[in-house]
């Protein structure tokens, strides 16, 4: 067994594609309408999905927006320098909602960024032990 994908519902697809294609560096992998249905399946990953968990967008045609809860944490994105990460991704009109550092209590390096929906990506440095 292993993972294949994780779903997250967004308001707007095309600002969703940007995000994580332009902003994070991920690839359309692919995009299917669903005419019956209304709704819109985009899968996005820094792989091909028979070798990598990749992210699915669904894009429901009759919803802007959604409450994510409280219960949602974050997807984590190992990257080779948060800070460089952190200064790539604002440059490119993203948000980091949590610049690059050490976390409580640790000496990983990490930050977060948002997504257009609200939804947090965890950068975590790779030249350490990203297993937080």
């Amino acid at each position: 067994m292993r993972m294949l994908h994780t779903m997250l519902r967004v308001g707007n697809l095309e600002k969703s594609l940007a995000f994580y294609t332009d902003v994070l560096g991920m690839k359309l992998l692919r995009r299917r309408d669903f005419e019956t249905g209304r709704f819109t399946l985009a899968f996005v990953g820094y792989g091909e999905e028979e070798t990598h968990t990749v992210l699915e967008l669904t894009h429901n045609w009759d919803e802007s927006s959604y409450d994510l809860g409280n219960a949602y944490g974050h997807i984590a994105v190992g990257v080779e320098d948060a800070y460089q990460a952190c200064e790539q991704i604002k440059a490119k009109g993203g948000k980091v909602v949590r610049e690059a550092g050490p976390m409580k209590g640790g000496q990983t390096v990490i930050a977060f960024v948002e997504d257009p929906d609200g939804y947090k990506i965890e950068l975590i440095q790779q030249d350490q032990d990203a297993r937080v």
